[in-house]
């Protein structure tokens, strides 16, 4: 898979916290990697991973939007729109590897594909106050 598949599939991941409690997210977890196609073990893990730090710094992430977002909670936000910011301040703040400007494009990218008509602005507006 490619970065951006991988990117995607976490989101898709992530996207599920919003739905269900911290309690059934192992079974979350399992569920969706059980429907993914056949890929490297890897790849499995490191989505796994990535994910669980995300879910395990949402409070922290939730707050550094919140401070930053005006007129905007997280809690008003649509579930694909904070799916997608919650990903991109991640990446932003604790991946080094990642540019930041590489995080945001990925984030309207996804958005483009999973959000509404105005998601990509949206995200692409949150996310620069976050820089």
């Amino acid at each position: 898979m490619s970065r951006r598949e991988i990117r995607e599939q976490i989101f898709k991941l992530l996207f599920r916290v919003e739905f269900h409690e911290r309690d059934g997210l192992e079974e979350q977890i399992q569920l969706f990697l059980e429907g993914l196609p056949q890929g490297k073990e890897s790849e499995l893990r490191y989505m796994e991973g990535k994910f669980r730090d995300i879910v395990a710094r949402l409070e922290e992430i939730d707050q550094q939007v919140n401070e930053r977002a005006h007129g905007w909670k997280t809690t008003r936000m649509g579930k694909a729109d904070l799916a997608l910011i919650r990903l991109a301040v991640y990446e932003m703040k604790y991946e080094e590897d990642i540019p930041q400007g590489v995080a945001i494009n990925e984030a309207v990218e996804l958005a483009k594909s999973y959000g509404t008509d105005d998601s990509p602005s949206f995200v692409n507006g949150i996310l620069a106050k976050l820089v």
